[in-house]
């Protein structure tokens, strides 16, 4: 087997990324997402590309926030792997399958092509999560009318309520936060992801009761790629009343009445409550997502 040859594209060659074939149809899940050429690396032997992958961050990031585009060939795990190894950053990695990926052989095959490059190059698997898209096909959800939502201009308010609903949490991203900074490392990156969303701060909204107690809060976003539920948060008292459906359906409605087309939301597979509320509120699940964890940052 010739030596493989590592590559970082730029605008003159960035045609090469798209010369490898798209079983897990990447390319059409990333339809609304902007690469960097500069970001895109390829794995070539004898001239061909046995192995490609694409990181992706902000419009205004000076780094890259995770890998969401990584392929490679038949029998070319290694070479991937090489490729993710060498790479300038090392930050979590994902895996986008089609949701029927795991009936499908062919493309059930290909995920798994991936899953073993990825721990080969010292990725560890973080999570697994349902990846969702609403469009008014789907018909806006019932608002139940059990809350009262109300914008908060106070940080320090959500940063509370972010405190509280993560104390008791099933969220993968949430438990590494906890585990490795505690609740307040978990509060701020969420608060920290809120900030980095384009849309406007006005939208984060606190929900109460009738009775005036502090329930929840829901965040209708925009990331760089269009609206999403931004985060949608139970305060621990206040379970097992249907509450997390209310925050949902409120949610929907604040972004389809400010234009949305479609809205884009996810959860962990583990995560069944939250997972009966987007199948309750007509959120169809498009895609699922693989989150692995890079061996510079994985315990």
């Amino acid at each position: 087997m010739t030596d493989l040859v590592i590559r970082a594209l730029d605008a003159s060659d960035a045609h090469l990324f798209d010369t490898l074939p798209d079983p897990l149809d990447a390319r059409e899940g990333h339809r609304r997402t902007r690469h960097r050429p500069d970001w895109k690396r390829v794995a070539l032997r004898d001239g061909t590309v046995v192995a490609r992958a694409a990181w992706w961050g902000g419009p205004d990031d000076t780094e890259p926030v995770t890998v969401n585009w990584f392929d490679v060939a038949e029998g070319e795990e290694e070479a991937g792997a090489e490729l993710l190894r060498t790479a300038p950053w090392q930050v979590e990695l994902e895996l986008n399958p089609p949701g029927t990926w795991r009936e499908d052989a062919a493309v059930r095959t290909a995920t798994e092509a991936r899953y073993a490059a990825a721990r080969a190059a010292g990725y560890e698997l973080l999570v697994e999560r349902f990846l969702y898209r609403w469009t008014p096909e789907c018909g806006l959800p019932e608002r139940p009318g059990r809350l009262d939502f109300r914008p908060e201009a106070d940080d320090a308010v959500f940063f509370d309520a972010l405190r509280r609903i993560h104390s008791a949490t099933l969220d993968a991203h949430a438990l590494m936060d906890i585990a490795e900074g505690g609740l307040d490392r978990a509060a701020q990156s969420e608060l920290d992801f809120f900030h980095w969303c384009p849309s406007p701060r006005e939208w984060w909204q606190l929900a109460y009761t009738s009775r005036g107690e502090l329930a929840g809060i829901h965040i209708p976003a925009h990331n760089p790629s269009g609206p999403c539920v931004g985060f949608i948060g139970v305060l621990p008292e206040h379970r097992g009343r249907g509450y997390a459906y209310d925050l949902l359906a409120e949610c929907t409605h604040f972004l389809a009445e400010r234009g949305a087309e479609f809205v884009s939301a996810a959860t962990d597979r583990g995560n069944h409550p939250m997972a009966a509320n987007f199948a309750k509120a007509g959120y169809p699940v498009v895609r699922e997502r693989i989150n692995f964890r890079p061996a510079t940052v994985a315990r």
